[in-house]
């Protein structure tokens, strides 16, 4: 079911709720830099919210190096961002919990 996009007003609602997350010069995506205590707590953190994304049906594009994830979150069959986008970053920053050096809480 495609999803509708969210007014820039709900958008910005939404992330100012949200800590560390980023509205791209568009307006079509978020963005959030993880960074983790090592290797295995980035893919701890990768494998939980691929759980999450497969059960949502929303898959987020990261980018990962060694202890750093990189994520972009958009809807692209509604051309921008929609509930989806910020329930999988509510869930990623969850994922996130205790993984993290404590200087990057």
């Amino acid at each position: 079911m495609k999803q509708e996009k969210l007014s820039p007003e709900t958008v910005a609602e939404n992330l100012h709720k949200m800590e560390g997350w980023v509205l791209s010069d568009d307006g079509l995506s978020i963005w959030k830099a993880f960074r983790f205590k090592s290797f295995v707590e980035a893919f701890g953190f990768m494998s939980e919210s691929a759980l999450a994304a497969e059960k949502f049906g929303h898959h987020p594009e990261w980018f990962n190096v060694y202890n750093k994830v990189d994520v972009t979150l958009t809807t692209h069959d509604s051309q921008g961002l929609t509930e989806l986008d910020f329930k999988l970053a509510a869930r990623m920053d969850r994922a996130a919990v205790g993984r993290m050096p404590d200087h990057m809480k």
